[in-house]
């Protein structure tokens, strides 16, 4: 028998960007990486403006804020360009270290968690402390082959659920971020957690700025222009430019709830300017140990639950993108993942040093993929956006989220797309996925979608007698992710 490995031609290698990305073997070119890594970057903008808002007006246990002031937003500058910093260079690491087109920046959720939960029991410092040290945890069990054991011990089809159920989340923060769906400011005299618009119908100028960049990118999309959705955001922010000139909107608030979602497209602060990096190596490791308000046990548990959100976000964000990017593997594991999950990790301590919360995967990279990105040059040219911003934050700080999101509504359509994948008819599989796709946008956290399908899968499998069907690795998560959910009664008993 002839061995068709020796009598194969062999394909000459790519030079230049094309051979150190693999650029055309994986059906892109640099053109295509080019427009998906603005376009990330594009969708990713908003948080530049939003983590400083985040973060910059929550007071610590002695009262201080967030980059050294003592008034509320007075650190807003420094952390702004913190946050641009980190998010650029993690992300070209991504890129070049990894050959991935997945972007990092400050995770939300996590931000919200060390400032509201973490910070107010201690200080700043401290908080970003146990930032670092979770960051550090990750990163061993990265190296000693944990978490990737991990990765490889989830059945195919849940990896699945877990991008449908990405798909659904990232299309509500779409809808959320453009104020097409809001809460219910009453949430207790009615049974409707969520409504259409502020009122129950849809009003505002936004509003109508976000259905046009919708629209836009729908119709490009299908008549398959290159670039859609890159043309979608530009023009759309044209036209919040112009609407904003002349209606003078403003911020959306209780008084003026048919504002701008989180960013109001205007200049009027000028495009320029000097960053400020006060908030990098504000870091106290080990303060949040003896803090009176927190211990040594309770310091511990809000290390394990910045761990349990980080561990398993990434994962689910990573197969997510792959699948969507067609570089998944048989198993649904895509290239060089090792690595990605190396650079996860850093990403984490580079946040937590830089005093901007934990950097981790960023989903809205998706909207770069639907743009035909599928090599890390995409991703090192979104890092090189966000070192650009930390010189231009009044110019990204004018892309609205009316202009932005409708990639991401697009996006969730094409990941929710993989639903097929699944067998519905198996109940044994199917009423975990079910479990993890509707949680994530039910619940707004990836973590928790995810964390529901592990334990419904492993409880399941108990149940019809299957257990040793169960990877052992899937026990030890699941278990995990019980104490996780039961954190509150947790954290009073040790109080």
């Amino acid at each position: 028998m002839t061995d068709q490995t020796q009598t194969a031609p062999r394909r000459p290698r790519a030079s230049g960007l094309d051979g150190f990305f693999d650029i055309t073997a994986r059906g892109s070119t640099i053109g295509r990486e080019v427009r998906g890594g603005i376009v990330t970057f594009l969708t990713m903008a908003y948080i530049i403006v939003l983590n400083p808002l985040i973060l910059g007006f929550v007071p610590d246990s002695t009262g201080a804020f967030l980059g050294g002031g003592a008034e509320p937003g007075s650190g807003i500058p420094a952390i702004a360009a913190g946050t641009a910093l980190v998010a650029g260079v993690l992300t070209i690491f991504m890129g070049g270290y990894a050959n991935f087109p997945l972007a990092l920046a400050t995770g939300l959720g996590l931000n919200a968690f060390v400032a509201n939960t973490i910070a107010r029991q201690t200080t700043w410092d401290a908080a970003m402390g146990l930032v670092v040290l979770e960051g550090v945890l990750i990163l061993v069990l990265v190296l000693t082959g944990f978490r990737r054991a991990v990765f490889h011990a989830v059945p195919q089809q849940l990896k699945v659920a877990i991008s449908v159920g990405i798909g659904l989340f990232i299309a509500l923060i779409g809808f959320v971020d453009a104020r097409v769906v809001t809460r219910i400011p009453d949430a207790f005299s009615t049974t409707v957690p969520v409504q259409l618009g502020s009122d129950g119908h849809l009003a505002g100028w936004p509003v109508l700025v976000f259905c046009i960049g919708l629209a836009l990118v729908l119709a490009l999309w299908v008549r398959k222009v290159h670039g859609a959705i890159l043309i979608s955001i530009v023009a759309t922010t044209v036209v919040a430019v112009v609407v904003e000139a002349i209606g003078d909107l403003g911020s959306s608030s209780a008084d003026n709830p048919t504002g701008w979602s989180l960013s109001v497209p205007r200049l009027s602060d000028g495009v320029v300017g000097l960053p400020s990096f006060d908030t990098l190596g504000e870091v106290d490791l080990f303060g949040a140990f003896s803090s009176a308000g927190t211990g040594a046990l309770a310091a511990l548990l809000l290390v394990f639950s910045l761990l349990l959100a980080d561990f398993f976000d990434t994962m689910g964000t990573m197969t997510a993108i792959g699948a969507e990017a067609g570089l998944n593997d048989e198993e649904g594991i895509p290239p060089h993942s090792q690595r990605i999950l190396v650079v996860d990790s850093v990403a984490a301590i580079a946040g937590g040093a830089a005093g901007v919360s934990s950097n981790t995967s960023y989903i809205e990279s998706a909207s770069g993929v639907g743009e035909g990105a599928r090599t890390g040059l995409a991703s090192v040219v979104t890092g090189l956006l966000f070192l650009l911003a930390t010189f231009f934050t009044p110019l990204v700080s004018a892309i609205p989220s009316e202009a932005a999101v409708p990639a991401l509504v697009l996006v969730g359509f094409l990941m929710m797309q993989q639903v097929s994948e699944i067998d519905w008819r198996d109940v044994e599989i199917a009423i975990p996925a079910f479990l993890a796709i509707v949680l994530m946008p039910y619940t707004y956290s990836i973590s928790v979608g995810i964390g529901a399908g592990f334990v419904a899968y492993a409880f399941i499998k108990v149940v019809v007698g299957k257990a040793r069907e169960v990877h052992p690795l899937m026990w030890v998560v699941a278990a995990l992710f019980v104490v996780y959910f039961a954190y509150t009664p947790i954290s009073s008993w040790l109080s």
